[in-house]
């Protein structure tokens, strides 16, 4: 093809298969992180170490998503293999994150037992912090909602494993791993101290930066264990509730309560804790969705909003042309983005705006050419051909788009 693509580059499809991870990039990528293992101690090994795993973790989505079975048993023992070495290391051995990140690993490879027994495991020796660790919120929040993707309704939801870890982590005592009941007395306890909690964090003030670094990281763990927390135990409008609040709540302007009452209240100046919190709330509207009967409106009137908000972030957009795709009207769709994209210089509003209409050409093809008896209609779309190439044409001419390389290699792709 003229060119190795190093490590990464999964973007384009060729013909039938993708540029995945080349063999010369792996190697490459392989060794820069062993040199720089040998090199760092202490919390930056730590670092490295999760950016490591988390690299390894990726590789193994991507042959989940591609369905390669055999590249992913081999590619599972080697990410397992690697995992274990690095929690082995004296600096990394009580480190929740990474215990967190191999308990993800062996989920993802579909070894739920085992993933359990990791989670458990970390969770008992993490101590007793409760809702004031965040490690420990962190890591209970992923093990709560790797467990509520595996019920099939909410039907009996209250006595499940889910309940039982968000419900523990409330109690801030010793953890016990999961015996098949929950007790209604615990879980009204566990109610009223997440209530407490989220009220406490909400009207805190941070002193410093880090500490408002931490406290924005900490709040989200917070609400998204106490919104699936009343998913699970009371319903949706609870879970939904929360997430009203906290965004109503974070929302609020903070410069002027400096000027009266001389303190301000730091979270608002984080919008990442905003942009989490929100992520969280669709996310769980979508999972929802899939499991009952439930209105769409909530949840597109939701991503619009956050959209406008935050037009730069990939997974609002994947779950906007998910939601999309369903609906047989394209317009409104196509006002939005042609909205977004006049009020941003980000480029993700045109590359997905993009993607959704060669979805959408795409599916009238596979339409058009199925098969009529005798007859195969082939008439060419150039509607969406001619709207795609526009579109193309306006974001290459943006500021961003005209030095983006993916844009370039999508447009000639496209041509060709």
């Amino acid at each position: 093809s003229g060119f190795n693509s190093i490590g990464h580059m999964d973007t384009m499809l060729r013909r039938r298969h993708h540029i995945g991870h080349h063999k010369e990039g792996e190697e490459f990528i392989q060794n820069v992180f062993h040199v720089l293992f040998l090199l760092f101690s202490g919390k930056e090994k730590c670092n490295l170490s999760i950016c490591w795993l988390q690299y390894e973790i990726s590789k193994v989505l991507q042959c989940l998503q591609r369905k390669k079975n055999k590249k992913l048993k081999a590619q599972g023992r080697k990410s397992k293999k690697l995992a274990k070495n690095l929690l082995k290391t004296p600096d990394n051995r009580n480190h929740l994150s990474l215990w967190k990140l191999y308990a993800y690993l062996e989920w993802l490879l579909g070894n739920i037992d085992d993933a359990r027994k990791v989670f458990d495991t970390a969770l008992g020796t993490a101590g007793t912090g409760g809702l004031k660790s965040p490690q420990l919120c962190s890591l209970s929040l992923l093990y709560a909602q790797l467990e509520v993707e595996l019920l099939e309704s909410l039907e009996g939801a209250v006595m499940s494993r889910a309940v039982h870890i968000l419900t523990k982590l409330a109690e801030s005592g010793p953890y016990v791993p999961y015996s098949g009941q929950v007790l209604s007395v615990n879980v009204l306890k566990a109610r009223k101290t997440y209530e407490h909690a989220l009220q406490d964090y909400l009207s805190k003030t941070p002193v410093s930066n880090q500490d408002q670094v931490n406290d924005a990281n900490q709040l989200v763990n917070l609400v998204g264990c106490y919104a699936l927390f009343q998913y699970l135990t009371v319903g949706i409008d609870a879970a939904v509730l929360i997430y009203a609040q906290t965004l109503e709540k974070l929302e609020a302007p903070g410069p002027q309560k400096c000027e009266n009452t001389g303190e301000s209240f730091g979270i608002q100046n984080l919008p990442t804790a905003l942009e989490a919190v929100t992520l969280l709330h669709t996310n769980l509207l979508r999972f929802h969705m899939k499991i009952s009967v439930y209105p769409l409106n909530p949840l597109r009137e939701a991503l619009t909003e956050a959209l406008k908000r935050y037009p730069s972030n990939q997974s609002l957009w994947r779950s906007y042309i998910h939601i999309q795709r369903k609906s047989h009207s394209a317009s409104k769709a196509r006002r939005f983005f042609d909205g977004v994209t006049r009020s941003t210089n980000s480029l993700e509003p045109w590359l997905f705006a993009i993607q959704a209409e060669q979805m959408r050409k795409k599916l009238i093809e596979n339409v058009q050419r199925a098969d009529v008896g005798e007859i195969h209609s082939t008439i060419p779309e150039t509607g969406l051909t001619n709207r795609i190439i526009a579109l193309f044409e306006h974001a290459t001419q943006s500021e961003n788009g005209t030095h983006c390389p993916l844009l370039w290699r999508m447009y000639l792709n496209f041509l060709v």
